[in-house]
């Protein structure tokens, strides 16, 4: 990996989703595990994305949809634990790293925003 803890931390997280959704795929859970593996995968994609970037523009762009895609992930997970597809433990462990990534983006983009 690389020395980006961000981009790091959004990279074990998508693994831990890609395992989450494949459990969730042999309980055929289809349509959540569908939309949790789509926005948990995107935030590292977006990181990536970002670090790539052409402008300081695109850069923040990219940090946000990253920080949506953050957001919506903690809301699929919040539906599956309350819709008993997944255990509080795998909840809350899920959860946290979530939440890390959440607050490293939002600290991004706002300190972003603020040196633009």
């Amino acid at each position: 990996m690389s020395d980006s803890i961000i981009r790091d931390k959004s990279y074990r997280f998508a693994i831990r989703i890609v395992r989450l959704c494949k459990e969730l795929n042999e309980k055929k859970e289809y349509v959540l595990s569908r939309e949790v593996l789509r926005a948990g995968t995107h935030i590292g994609a977006r990181v990536k994305e970002a670090q790539q970037a052409e402008s300081r523009q695109d850069f923040i762009h990219n940090f946000s949809v990253a920080l949506q895609n953050a957001s919506e992930t903690e809301y699929w997970l919040e539906l599956l634990r309350d819709a008993g597809f997944i255990d509080q433990k795998t909840f809350n462990s899920l959860n946290d790293d979530c939440a890390e990534v959440l607050r490293l983006l939002t600290k991004i983009v706002k300190t972003s925003k603020q040196n633009s």
